[in-house]
């Protein structure tokens, strides 16, 4: 406890940094709860792979001490992240949730990390996920199955399992994800936190396990819209060393956030999106979509075209890519992959060049497609981020369930990889609980480089309910 008299790990990433800026807090304080969390119930959770208290709480004094000289202080100072076990970060350990990397320890750092570093946070541990980051569902034969906080033997969502279910915890304020085909976004549906996907090269990917050339995006999963705004501020922008970083000049992302949406138009796509959806999913949807109507904006049926296409040709991107990233592996050391990971990527070699190329090549005519029909109509798209209830982990077991397992995996992902073959911004926040106490995710997407209208619109959202403020009771294992 301290004089702002609640667990301060309970504070939003924003209010913590301004506690500390008004002295309420201590960046050792920040930590110690965050620690204190960590030590209470990652034995239940399982969201690290390993932890450097020891690095921390020197960073953390540090950061006291510029404070208290009253050195200038960066928007994320003083404050403890960790992130999915891919970042790498010069002379840490960096597994890829794998047995393969077990012991890999990179001599460079991210370009993201680099600059989170340079506002002042500080990284003390790295977090659980997939193995490769191939999986929607917190699966890790190597390190363990993440398991979901608020209800144990539930999915956590992947690959970013670990960052989903640390940020839930209040193990840390936030974490680096990644989302290939829904990465970012399922961690934070499954575990109730925000998360978002920012647009195809808005961000360098410098320093981070790749899986797919073209599909990868990096970004934050916090506790609030406006948490990952402040994140998104610093991390988005072109890198040199990306050279497929964008060249845009980065907004401010949280000056747009007054909570009025009026003269904003947010679709609701009436098909693929809520096929076979479940009733307590599309209620908890549509109630988000009175609460932004609420706010000023207008909410517009429609029929989302080429999604036939896109799902297809997204699906063939992926397995290929992910097939060539890992092709000296496989051959080399099949034995050291799980089994659903095998399974997903020899299929890749079978996929004719052909195949490949004409999903690449279709990319740019259906997103211009895409774009004509559906912004002209639209500024946003609210869809369900899972359109089932979350499953659970025994249900979603690959390598040891029945056959028609894979389908019940693969289905958690249906809503999430058309934005990846598309490109464009994409975040979950959560809307509601289902019958078994597990949160529920709404999904709101934009046209390119519409990160400000998207978490624009989440924060809206934010301001009417306090989905995003509960905290699970997490039961012992």
């Amino acid at each position: 406890m301290t004089a702002i008299g609640l667990d301060v790990a309970d504070l939003s990433l924003v209010d913590a940094v301004d506690a500390m800026r008004k002295g309420d807090v201590s960046a050792v304080s920040l930590l110690e709860a965050c620690l204190a969390n960590l030590d209470a119930h990652e034995e239940a959770v399982n969201a690290t792979i390993w932890v450097d208290k020891e690095a921390a709480f020197t960073a953390a004094r540090a950061a006291d001490a510029r404070r208290a000289a009253g050195e200038p202080l960066g928007p994320l100072h003083g404050l403890p992240l960790a992130h999915k076990d891919m970042y790498y970060q010069a002379g840490r350990l960096s597994s890829c949730g794998s047995a393969i990397r077990r012991d890999f320890v990179p001599d460079y750092s991210a370009t993201v990390i680099e600059r989170l570093s340079a506002a002042g946070a500080y990284a003390f541990a790295g977090l659980n996920m997939a193995e490769f980051a191939q999986n929607g569902t917190g699966h890790n034969r190597h390190h363990g199955d993440c398991r979901n906080p608020w209800n144990l033997p539930y999915i956590t969502g992947g690959s970013s399992s670990g960052s989903g279910a640390a940020v839930a915890s209040r193990f840390t304020f936030a974490a680096l994800g990644s989302d290939t085909g829904g990465s970012i976004r399922l961690p934070a549906a499954a575990n109730g936190v925000s998360g978002i996907k920012p647009t195809q090269t808005r961000v360098s990917r410098y320093g981070v396990m790749p899986l797919s050339f073209s599909a990868d995006n990096v970004g934050p999963l916090a506790r609030t819209a406006r948490d990952c705004a402040r994140i998104m501020s610093v991390i988005a922008g072109h890198d040199p060393r990306d050279p497929t970083s964008a060249e845009m000049p980065v907004p401010d992302y949280e000056a747009g956030m007054t909570g009025d949406l009026r003269g904003i138009r947010i679709g609701m796509p009436s098909t693929y999106f809520l096929d076979e959806v479940d009733a307590p999913v599309r209620a908890a949807i549509e109630t988000a979509a009175s609460v932004l109507a609420g706010r000023g904006a207008t909410i517009v049926p429609l029929t989302l075209p080429l999604m036939d296409a896109v799902a297809t040709y997204a699906a063939v991107v992926s397995r290929v890519e992910g097939a060539t990233i890992h092709a000296e592996w496989m051959r080399q050391r099949p034995q050291d992959f799980a089994t659903h990971i095998n399974a997903r990527m020899f299929p890749g070699y079978a996929i004719p060049a052909t195949y490949y190329v004409e999903a690449l090549s279709r990319r740019g005519p259906i997103l211009k497609a895409f774009a004509s029909e559906v912004f002209s109509q639209v500024d946003l798209l609210v869809t369900p981020t899972i359109r089932t209830c979350l499953p659970t982990l025994a249900t979603t077991d690959i390598d040891n369930g029945p056959p028609g397992t894979e389908q019940v995996a693969l289905g958690i992902s249906t809503n999430t990889r058309p934005f990846n073959y598309l490109g464009l911004p994409s975040m979950s926040i959560p809307c509601g609980f289902d019958p078994n106490g597990l949160p529920i995710g709404l999904q709101i997407s934009g046209r390119p480089f519409a990160e400000a209208a998207v978490l624009q619109a989440a924060d809206a959202y934010q301001h009417d309910t306090d989905w995003h403020a509960r905290r699970p009771a997490i039961a012992a294992v």
